[in-house]
């Protein structure tokens, strides 16, 4: 996995940590902004050392943050409506008989 797409796949996973833990999109707002001051406070380190000394700590820091009982959509799957309303199957009619 390259660098770029690491810090990408980090950023999100970030935003949506702090997602699971406000109630308020407001309020998600400012950590969101907080988290990509961090993220720019770092992206000129080019020594691959420290780049995963960076990786390792921020994954750290995810999994302490972890939430407990984290958002899922409600039409993902594991989301209160997941296959609700499945539509039903489609069935050729019974082929015309001519007795």
């Amino acid at each position: 996995m390259t660098s770029k797409v690491a810090v990408c796949s980090l950023y999100r996973r970030s935003l949506k940590l702090a997602l699971d833990w406000s109630v308020h999109r407001y309020i998600w707002r400012g950590q969101a902004l907080y988290i990509r001051s961090l993220f720019e406070a770092n992206k000129h380190v080019q020594e691959p050392r420290q780049q995963r000394a960076l990786f390792e700590e921020a994954e750290a820091l995810l999994e302490r943050w972890k939430h407990p009982d984290p958002y899922i959509p409600p039409t993902a799957p594991g989301g209160s409506k997941y296959e609700r309303n499945i539509p039903a199957p489609i069935l050729d009619p019974p082929p015309h008989m001519t007795l």
